[in-house]
């Protein structure tokens, strides 16, 4: 049986012993049915995993004794900065959850011109925990340790304004460059991804005044989930740890 992994926020160190967070107590008591005794690996979101024992299940809350820490080396040696136009339906949320298997660092989520998702400001918080979440579970779910950061939702001419010394990629059909032939990066990747219906010229334009390179994935055009997806791979065959 596979060892369930779970995040938890708190302070983790061999020995301690702990009650596990309402959400994640609920998990391990309520979904996975666990039982005195059954082990389980914690992580909060630093470069260690914890290995622990279940020590009490009651209706008030699950405890556990930490019985061991380790190193957790499966991040990328590069880091890419997703942002990505907010898509309709669910496909802002299979996006995200993909794009932390393939091992993004942080994603912000963008508006645009095209964009087809309005969100007024009170909910604007309340979403982004709701792709928080969906971030953790996908962390528990592949391995990582390490718990990359949803930013709140922003306009893209504001993250395109913003300083780093990534480099800044954005597809384009007529681009100058290829996967195969885009300079190694000396520090990160930011990635823009844009919404179904594509981007403005204007905004187009915009890229280009803040250094966007413009990079051609190949002949066909891809849906916005499919494009963020495949070019996160392609950058993590190229420059990453994917084989």
């Amino acid at each position: 049986m596979r060892i369930p992994r779970i995040y938890e926020a708190a302070r983790l160190a061999p020995g301690l012993t702990l009650p596990l967070g309402e959400e994640a107590a609920n998990h391990v008591g309520r979904v996975l049915r666990m039982q005195p005794g059954h082990e389980l690996v914690l992580f909060n979101g630093g470069d260690q995993e914890y290995p622990a024992v279940i020590r009490t299940v009651t209706k008030k809350g699950v405890e556990v004794e930490v019985t061991g820490a380790r190193d957790n080396p499966v991040e990328s040696p590069l880091a890419i900065h997703l942002g990505q136009v907010i898509s309709r339906g669910d496909k802002m949320d299979f996006t995200i959850q993909k794009a932390v298997e393939l091992g993004v660092t942080a994603i912000t989520p963008l508006f645009s011109e095209r964009c087809g998702v309005k969100l007024p400001a009170d909910r604007l918080e309340k979403k982004r925990e709701q792709w928080q979440k969906i971030v953790i579970s996908a962390c528990e779910q592949c391995g990582r340790s390490r718990v990359p950061e949803v930013r709140m939702p922003m306009e893209l001419a504001d993250w395109m304004r913003e300083e780093t010394q990534d480099l800044k990629l954005n597809l384009h059909p007529r681009a100058e460059y290829s996967i195969n032939t885009l300079p190694a990066p000396e520090h990160g990747v930011r990635l823009l991804i844009g919404p179904e219906g594509g981007l403005s010229e204007q905004e187009i334009a915009a890229t280009v005044e803040h250094g966007f390179k413009e990079m051609l994935l190949g002949p066909r055009v891809l849906r916005t989930e499919t494009a963020a997806l495949t070019v996160i791979t392609a950058l993590q065959c190229r420059f990453g740890d994917l084989a």
